[in-house]
């Protein structure tokens, strides 16, 4: 059974976004197997200065490269990424999945992804052009996610 890996780096504070991504984790569960891996965000000053923020993200890269199997095709979401359609990113996942039996789906902090984790990145999506709270990125992604593998599978869900 495939498996899909989501690493998302600090934690849900929300009741309601963990129940959200509790939901999705369940829906997804019947097309694969799910895991969550929560990285630990650095912590930061209130007014952090570029260096400040590129030594976090770097401290946060180590821990994500860390939790990323060598052979899973590795998604990083990020602003330079990719924008595709439901029915587009299906097919970059179904295609995916003939590649490797993970899938690793990266989510960085409120600051990004390190170019470190980006540079090993089999595809950079972005989810829109939009600019989206972070805590909201984890039940964003997990929904398209299952709407992708309700399109592979051919169900009514993908209206």
């Amino acid at each position: 059974m495939a498996t899909l890996r989501f690493i998302s780096v600090g934690t849900l504070k929300e009741d309601y976004l963990r129940q959200a991504v509790s939901e999705y984790e369940k829906r997804l569960s019947g097309f694969c197997r799910v895991e969550q891996i929560n990285i630990k965000e650095e912590k930061l000053p209130s007014d952090p200065s570029d260096g400040e923020i590129r030594r976090a993200l770097a401290e946060e890269a180590k821990a994500i490269l860390a939790a990323m199997p060598d052979k899973s095709y590795k998604i990083a979401l990020c602003v330079e990424g990719q924008q595709f359609s439901s029915p587009a990113l299906a097919e970059k996942i179904e295609a995916a999945f003939g590649l490797a039996n993970e899938l690793c789906f990266v989510i960085g902090s409120s600051h990004g992804l390190d170019d470190s984790v980006k540079n090993v990145a089999d595809l950079k999506l972005s989810v829109s052009k939009l600019t989206f709270p972070h805590q909201l990125m984890r039940p964003i992604l997990l929904e398209s996610v299952y709407r992708c593998l309700n399109i592979i599978k051919g169900t009514k869900y993908h209206k």
